[in-house]
């Protein structure tokens, strides 16, 4: 609990997910990671969303005046916000603690802010999967692992795996981004 709590607070306060992600794949494994994490980052994205919606509103609508692709984004959520936002989670054309503060300032339902929460799984599974990895091999270089190579070749063929299909669905994504505010391009 205490894992999610600091993940929520400083995924809000704009420290970059990727690290705190990452840290819960090396502390927990790749399950309980996985969950910590997700669970930790839908906190702080709602933290962020309330914040920029109530307190930081103002500060938030002059930086997104001053980036164009921002600006875009927050017209394309006023047509379809479940999905461009879900779409948003799925790619990594914006970051994630700038998507949660723009998306304050939306006209998007909260309901809807936080069911599109769930296009940030994939990323934060690839990014707990790497932390796992990066945690079973530093244990096992310090003696305290005790698995056969075969252990070793299920990682590197499962990390593979899931830099692949994370690779297809990001890409996918951007594809959709770019279609859905024509003339205003993400990249």
């Amino acid at each position: 609990m205490l894992f999610v709590a600091g993940y929520a607070l400083a995924s809000a306060a704009f420290v970059p997910a990727g690290l705190l992600t990452l840290s819960a794949g090396a502390l927990f494994g790749l399950l309980a990671g996985t969950a910590y994490a997700f669970i930790g980052a839908t906190l702080g994205a709602c933290l962020a969303f309330w914040l920029a919606r109530s307190v930081g509103r103002a500060r938030v609508e002059r930086y997104v005046a001053r980036h164009p692709r921002l600006a875009a984004v927050r017209h394309a959520v006023g047509t379809d916000g479940r999905r461009v936002v879900l779409l948003l989670r799925l790619s990594p054309i914006i970051q994630f603690n700038v998507i949660n503060v723009v998306m304050g300032i939306t006209p998007i339902r909260f309901a809807d802010f936080l069911v599109a929460c769930v296009g940030m799984f994939p990323v934060t599974a690839l990014y707990v999967y790497y932390g796992t990895v990066a945690g079973t091999l530093a244990r096992a270089r310090h003696g305290q692992s005790h698995h056969d190579a075969m252990h070793y070749v299920a990682l590197g063929i499962g990390l593979v795996a899931t830099i692949v299909a994370t690779t297809l669905v990001m890409r996918g994504a951007a594809r959709a981004l770019e279609v859905e505010v024509p003339g205003q391009r993400f990249r």
